[in-house]
């Protein structure tokens, strides 16, 4: 059987990492002075581990919630004599200068810093303890790097840790005097995003062996430079550079390029236009090109073939049967080209091999521009489709994992409406809860907060209550407890108090209604924090401006019904007015008899607590057990039923019991209804709860009335009948 995508399992190294970075202090490392992480006396780690420990860490920082990130970590490998650091990467804001400065003596051959605008200028000078062994390095993003901190003069190394709190770097304490002077080995250098102010080729001139070299978005005012490497660069990135006839003239002179990307975010912010005489001059010029990338760019038409000689034959790859007409003379098909977002991306016959785009390459290409809004919108959109039921049978748990993650990460980053809305409708195409389990706390968090403003984008607070909803839906009560605990109760019931001010009963009400009756369902903090939020105050509003809302009424009462259940709030419940609307809504028909249903529920846990709780005048006890006794001797028993129980127990609490014969009629009832249409779901559910003891003491009762114990009889048999033979031998020990 062909291996799922994604389906290659965690390395023991990996298994291993992981495990020892979530108990450092019981593996590797042991608490020190001021509570400071310190590295055990008796280890040494080969730089294998290092790196793996270094970089794993990183990972679990910026993708698990749950992950106790450690003030002292980077400490563990300031000394090379018990830990050896060769490739680092690091990213994102929480870097800060002593951050990387504990790791100075350390002989890196690979650094990749990516969006840490924590780091100033004084890591600049860190940088140069690595200039003699450094052959990758990566500054991608690192906007504050060049600048120093206030108005001081470059930190050094002594400084105290209290020059970290100055604050983010001065935009006008540029660092001037640094250049890569001695770095005589780095071989790939990434810089984009470089600052205007800073001059790319004084920068850059000491560097005489390039052969790699990214300046995504820097400004380019002179590019002459660029040929001092012609005879060695392989790879160029000069994505969202602004090109020119000279910046293109200097490009083509570089003969030993492989690897050219001349793109942009978007052909709208482009003045310049690629002509069928630039691509020609590529082609010919760049000889060894075997990836090429020109997205975004404007195309004249002059480009490719006639549309009736473009649809000739089937689709070929071959130089000479292209149809742009520059490509045709290739002396072979590109491994890649980029015509993403130009007229050329429909053409007929592509002179490159084509490969789909891999959920993996979208996985890399998010986490490494997680800052980049382009990116994460085009590849959040993308994994919404690729994550769909069409292709999930070709997908591994771990693949759907990582997707889980970035998507997560794009959630965090950026509260613009076309993300969220991507990364929510991602969401959906999973199941939930079991597969966001893993993650369950932090994809509450960050739903939460999507739905925290007043004013909310329609589509993504519908998308987002939904997903809440799903998410407290048939997960465990501790599950429940924690999200109750971040707000979740209070979120929902804002979301009511808006749409009620708005008159408006929409999805989203529903479904904050329905995500309440599932988040109370035996937990009885959350039922009490209902209470506390004005819930029975937003209860009667709504049935008062929406009466006629079905739906919206079932989910109301079922919360109300988890309310009932918890003994010391049901004095809450239990004022002339709540009996009152409680005893109206039992002669209601809506959605069936669920209303009704819940209704009597809310009352028969009341009525268990005696005749001597109920304090009030009007309405009289006994005439609302009338109405009880008649609404549930109206239902149809066969009555299939909109709920789902996950247990039996508030309803088998009411059975061995005198105190209220409705009560217990009701929860009698209710169990006949239930294992009488749905028998394989609810009768094992019966059995395993002790339902038949429960129901042998209701026909052993003198309180009992005789249709509760027709009724108590008739599920008794049906579970006999219906079950298993394991279920019928249970039954006759019982009842023999």
């Amino acid at each position: 059987m062909a291996a799922k995508a994604g389906d290659n399992p965690d390395s023991l190294m990996t298994l291993a990492t992981a495990f020892c970075l979530r108990n450092l202090r019981k593996t590797m490392c042991y608490q020190g002075y001021r509570n400071k992480l310190c590295l055990r006396s008796d280890i040494f780690l080969p730089s294998e581990i290092c790196d793996k420990l270094f970089n794993t860490y990183m990972e679990l920082v910026h993708t698990d919630s749950n992950f106790e990130r450690q003030e002292s970590f980077f400490q563990l490998f300031s000394d090379p004599r018990s830990t050896r650091l060769t490739r680092v990467q690091l990213r994102e804001d929480f870097m800060r200068d002593r951050d990387l400065e504990a790791i100075r003596k350390q002989d890196l051959i690979e650094l990749h810093l990516t969006y840490c605008n924590g780091l100033s200028a004084r890591s600049l000078k860190t940088l140069t303890c690595f200039r003699e062994t450094l052959v990758s390095l990566c500054l991608f993003g690192c906007s504050h790097i060049f600048y120093r901190k206030g108005a001081a003069p470059l930190a050094s190394t002594e400084d105290s840790e209290e020059d970290e709190e100055e604050g983010p770097a001065s935009r006008h304490a540029l660092e001037r005097d640094f250049n890569f002077q001695g770095f005589n080995r780095l071989r790939l250098l990434k810089l984009g995003g470089l600052p205007e102010e800073v001059d790319a080729e004084t920068l850059l001139k000491p560097l005489q062996a390039l052969t790699s070299l990214d300046l995504s978005g820097v400004q380019l005012p002179r590019t002459a430079f660029l040929t001092q490497w012609k005879d060695r660069l392989a790879s160029l990135v000069l994505y969202n550079v602004d090109l020119s006839e000279e910046l293109v003239n200097t490009v083509v002179e570089l003969g030993n390029l492989r690897h050219l990307d001349i793109s942009r975010e978007s052909r709208r912010a482009s003045k310049f236009k690629m002509t069928r005489k630039i691509l020609t001059a590529i082609v010919q010029r760049l000889v060894n090109l075997v990836s090429l990338d020109i997205s975004g760019h404007i195309m004249l038409d002059n480009c490719t073939v006639p549309h009736l000689e473009d649809a000739m034959g089937r689709p070929s790859i071959e130089p000479c049967k292209s149809s742009i007409y520059p490509f045709q003379e290739l002396k072979r098909p590109l491994q890649f080209l980029g015509l993403y977002d130009t007229t050329l991306c429909n053409v007929t016959h592509i002179p490159a091999y084509k490969k789909y785009a891999d959920h993996e390459l979208i996985i890399s290409a998010l986490k490494c521009h997680k800052y980049d809004k382009s990116i994460q919108v085009t590849g959040s959109a993308a994994l919404f489709y690729l994550t769909n039921t069409e292709y999930r049978s070709d997908q591994s748990v771990r693949l759907r994992r990582e997707v889980i993650h970035v998507v997560l990460n794009g959630m965090e980053q950026y509260q613009e409406v076309t993300v969220q809305r991507n990364c929510c409708l991602t969401l959906c195409n999973f199941s939930i809860p079991e597969e966001l389990e893993f993650q369950y706390s932090r994809v509450n968090l960050l739903l939460l907060k999507i739905l925290e403003p007043a004013r909310q984008d329609e589509s993504i607070q519908r998308i987002a209550v939904h997903l809440c909803n799903a998410l407290v839906c048939q997960v465990d009560n501790h599950h429940k407890e924690a999200v109750g605990r971040m707000g979740f109760v209070k979120t929902m019931l804002n979301l009511i108090q808006k749409k009620l001010q708005d008159r408006m009963c929409d999805q989203v009400m529903e479904f904050s209604w329905s995500a309440l009756w599932n988040i109370t369902d035996e937990t009885p903090d959350n039922c009490q924090m209902f209470l506390n939020c004005r819930g029975m105050s937003l209860f009667l509003e709504c049935l008062e401006e929406f009466p006629d809302k079905q739906e919206l009424h079932r989910n109301m009462l079922g919360l109300l019904g988890n309310v009932a259940e918890v003994k010391a709030l049901r004095p809450q419940l239990l004022t002339p007015q709540f009996i009152t609307v409680f005893s109206n809504l039992l002669d209601s028909k809506a959605d069936g008899i669920e209303v009704s249903y819940n209704a009597c529920g809310v009352l028969s846990h009341i009525m268990f607590d005696g005749p001597e709780v109920w304090s009030m005048e009007e309405p009289r006890r006994d005439m609302v057990m009338d109405k009880m006794w008649d609404a549930i001797q109206s239902w149809d028993v066969s009555s299939r039923r909109n709920i789902n129980y996950r247990s039996f127990e508030p309803i088998l609490r009411l059975l061995p019991q005198g105190i209220s014969p409705v009560s217990q009629h009701w929860a009698t009832w209710a169990l006949f209804n239930l294992v009488s249409v749905y028998p394989s779901k609810y009768c094992p559910l019966l059995i395993k709860e002790g339902g038949i003891t429960l129901l042998e003491k209701v026909l052993e009762l003198d309180s009992s009335q005789e249709e509760t114990k027709d009724m108590a009889s008739k599920s008794y048999w049906q579970m006999c009948t219906n079950g298993s033979m394991y279920n019928f031998f249970l039954c006759f020990l019982a009842f023999s």
